[in-house]
């Protein structure tokens, strides 16, 4: 099956299974590639991080779908593209509200030197189903005190694993991971199989040797999650 028939049939039966889903809580969550992920529940629609086709995301299907909001990390084109899907755009670090989700951004480095080569990305807080969210999907940055204390423990973090200038490597992704100590970990940002011409990711198994011991689950490329989760860490691969 080519990878768009992949994604469609994800979408499709993420569609089928929304209305039960937000009526008892919790969420589904649909990949569409290297770095997006669409979010539904209670109500509720927010995309992550919309990509052009180029650079790392070459040869994926653009995500053009329609959602409430759309978080991206940057603007970079294959990280943060405007144009590609529908709703409404945030990208700039501050507090929103929008459609009844509050949703509070602020600025990391993007890059290991603070941020001087690549200059800062953004990385999102918010709750949607019962679930409290932190998305850091493209950042390169350590996080500190005073973003634990914003991000707080998660239930869901969704980060960058693939390595780069831009983006965690598998080592660093595994100690932010250690540091919320989320309930459930969904890492983006890497790429299947050989990588595009000039990208400089990896794939994510880097990353979940350094998670070795925490438990790895592969549903495919869509997850429905309750709005009560076990307390321990569990590491979903979406494709």
């Amino acid at each position: 099956m080519s990878v768009l028939r992949s994604a469609a049939f994800a979408a499709t039966g993420l569609a089928l299974s929304l209305h039960s889903t937000a009526l008892a809580g919790g969420v589904s969550i649909a990949s569409y590639g290297q770095r997006a992920l669409l979010i539904q529940g209670g109500g509720r629609s927010v995309l992550l991080n919309p990509y052009k086709a180029v650079g790392c995301a070459a040869g994926l299907p653009e995500p053009r779908v329609n959602a409430g909001v759309i978080l991206a990390s940057s603007e970079l084109a294959d990280e943060g593209a405007r144009g590609i899907a529908s709703g409404r755009f945030l990208v700039a670090p501050g507090s929103y509200k929008v459609g009844g989700l509050n949703l509070e951004g602020f600025a990391s480095p993007h890059d290991r030197i603070e941020g001087r080569r690549f200059g800062n990305a953004t990385i999102w807080r918010w709750q949607q189903g019962g679930l409290e969210f932190a998305h850091v999907g493209a950042t390169a940055g350590p996080i500190n005190g005073a973003d634990r204390v914003l991000l707080g423990r998660p239930d869901v973090l969704i980060i960058g694993v693939g390595g780069g200038d831009k983006i965690y490597e598998g080592s660093e992704a595994a100690a932010v991971v250690k540091q919320l100590n989320p309930k459930r970990v969904i890492p983006v940002q890497y790429v299947h199989g050989d990588a595009p011409a000039n990208c400089d990711q990896g794939g994510v198994q880097p990353f979940l040797e350094a998670m070795g011991g925490t438990t790895v689950v592969n549903p495919g490329r869509s997850v429905n999650l309750p709005a009560k989760l076990p307390n321990t860490t569990v590491i979903t691969v979406l494709r």
